[in-house]
C-alpha cells in the first residue's frame, strides 16, 4: 500500500478505535452512575422527580390494564385451547393460575411506576429461554464451551434416562434396543453448532421426553410432518421448543449440575433476585447423572414447566441485559456474550439469541428505538429493554397485539429532547 493510501487508511483504523474506545467509557460512565438495587429492597422515584411526565405514565399502564390478554387465567386451560390441540399436546410440566395485568417501569434503575402483583410468581412462559441462554453464554465465558460455533455433538454423550418404573431386568423383545439416548447422534443432528441453537435454526431432528419435533407447531401439510427433507443448519429459521429443550439437555450435560443452580449462582444471587423463582421441567425430563437423578429443565411453558418467577425478579434481569451483563461493576455475563446475542439471527432478523428479540428495522415495535430489544414469553410476557432511554419496562398478560401502544405510550413521558 503507498503511503497516500496508507495514511487515510490507518487515520480511520484510528478513528473506529477511538469510538470503539468511547463507546465502551460511555457504557462504564452509566454503569457508574447507575443506580443498581440490593437484595430485598428497590428505591421508588416519582416520575416527576427524574423528569418525566407522570400523566403520560399513568395512561402506559391504563392502557396495559385495558388490554388484559383474553385467555384464560388457568394457564392449564388455555394450554388446551392452544398448543395441547397439537399432536402429542398433553402437558407434562406444572401450569399454575395466572394474576392479573402486572407490570414495573425502570428508569435508571429506579422503579418509578408498577400496577397489579408484581410479587406473585407466575409461569413466564419462553422469558424462560433468556435465562436458558444465558446458562449457556455462561458455559462459554468459563471455556466449558470452547465456541458457540462448535458442533453440540462431541459436548454430549449418551445419557441415561431416569425412569424408576422401569424394570431392573430387560425384557427379551428389548434385547438389543438402545438403552441410551442420543439426542445428537444423526448426520444432520451431528452438524448442528450451539449458534444454531441460539438462533432457533438448527432444524434438530428427533423425539424429546415424548414430544417430536415436528409436532410443535405442525405444518399444515401432514404428509410432510415426518418426511421432509432437513434444511441445513443456520439457513432457516423455527421458533421449536422441542429443539429448545434439546438444547437445554445439552447445557445440562456440559454443566454436569442442574441448570437452575447454575442460574442462582452466577446470575440470580448476584443480581439480588428473590429467592421465590422456579425453573420447572417436564415430570418425565430427568436423567441419571453422576449417579444422581437430575431434571433437565424445559425452555418454557409449552406443556407446562419453566420459569415461576414475579415481575420484580424480571425486572432485575431486564436491568442486568440493559447494561450489557454488568451488575453494579461486576461482570457478570461477558459483553461479548451480550453483543452476539443482539446480533440478528439472518434468516430471521428481528431475532437475535433465545429469547431476545431485537428492533430491527423497528419491524418488532415501530414505536420504539431500533436499539430496544425485548424478551418475550406467551401470555403475553414482556421485559422490554431500551438502552437510550436506561428504560425497562416489565409487562405481563397483556394482549400481544398491544405491546407496542404500551411501549408508545411509555416513551411518551419522555421530554421531546430525550
Amino acid at each position: 500500500m503507498s503511503y497516500k493510501l496508507f495514511v487515510p487508511f490507518l487515520c480511520t483504523l484510528i478513528g473506529m478505535a477511538t469510538l470503539s474506545e468511547l463507546a465502551a467509557q460511555n457504557q462504564k460512565a452509566k454503569i457508574k452512575t447507575a443506580y443498581f438495587p440490593p437484595a430485598q429492597s428497590w428505591q421508588h422515584q416519582t416520575p416527576q422527580s427524574v423528569g418525566l411526565n407522570g400523566t403520560k405514565l399513568s395512561e402506559a399502564i391504563s392502557f396495559a390494564i385495558a388490554n388484559e390478554t383474553q385467555a384464560p387465567r388457568s394457564m392449564e386451560a388455555n394450554h388446551y385451547r392452544t398448543f395441547g390441540k397439537e399432536p402429542f399436546g398433553d402437558g407434562i410440566g406444572p401450569f399454575a393460575d395466572r394474576g392479573a395485568p402486572t407490570g414495573i417501569i425502570v428508569y435508571k434503575g429506579y422503579i418509578i411506576a408498577e400496577w397489579g402483583e408484581p410479587l406473585r410468581v407466575d409461569m413466564t412462559h419462553s422469558v424462560t429461554k433468556s435465562f436458558l441462554s444465558t446458562v449457556v453464554g455462561l458455559a462459554v465465558d468459563q471455556r466449558l464451551i470452547r465456541s458457540v460455533q462448535d458442533t453440540v455433538a462431541p459436548y454430549v454423550p449418551p445419557i441415561e434416562v431416569y425412569n424408576p418404573q422401569q424394570s431392573i431386568s430387560r425384557p427379551a423383545e428389548d434385547i438389543g434396543q438402545p438403552e441410551l439416548i442420543r439426542p445428537f447422534a444423526t448426520p444432520h443432528n451431528q452438524t448442528i453448532t450451539w449458534d444454531n441453537l441460539l438462533r432457533q435454526t438448527s432444524d434438530w431432528e428427533g423425539t424429546l421426553w415424548g414430544k417430536p419435533e415436528w409436532a410443535d407447531r405442525p405444518s399444515a401439510n401432514t404428509s410432510e410432518w415426518q418426511t421432509r427433507p432437513r434444511h441445513k443448519p443456520g439457513t432457516v429459521y423455527e421458533y421449536n421448543d422441542v429443539r429448545v429443550n434439546a438444547l437445554s439437555l445439552a447445557a445440562l450435560s456440559v454443566w454436569r449440575k442442574p441448570l437452575p443452580q447454575v442460574l442462582k449462582t452466577y446470575i440470580m444471587d448476584p443480581i439480588g433476585a428473590s429467592n421465590t423463582w422456579r425453573w420447572n421441567g417436564y415430570r418425565n425430563a430427568w436423567i441419571v447423572l453422576d449417579g444422581q437423578a437430575v431434571q433437565s429443565v424445559s425452555g418454557g411453558g409449552h406443556w407446562g414447566g419453566g420459569m415461576f418467577i414475579n415481575a420484580y425478579d424480571m425486572a432485575r434481569f431486564g436491568l442486568l441485559t440493559l447494561h450489557k451483563g454488568n451488575w453494579n461493576g461486576k461482570q457478570l455475563i461477558s459483553t461479548q456474550w451480550v453483543s452476539q446475542a443482539l446480533t440478528p439471527t439472518t434468516p430471521e432478523p428481528t431475532y437475535g439469541y433465545m429469547n431476545w428479540f431485537l428492533n430491527t428495522d423497528k419491524k418488532y415495535l415501530p414505536s420504539a428505538p431500533v436499539s430496544a430489544f425485548a424478551h418475550i414469553g406467551n401470555g403475553t410476557n414482556m421485559i422490554y429493554v431500551d438502552p437510550e432511554h436506561e428504560l425497562v419496562v416489565v409487562a405481563r398478560w397483556i394482549d400481544n397485539k398491544a405491546l407496542d401502544g404500551m411501549v408508545k405510550r411509555v416513551l411518551e413521558a419522555f421530554p421531546e429532547t430525550k
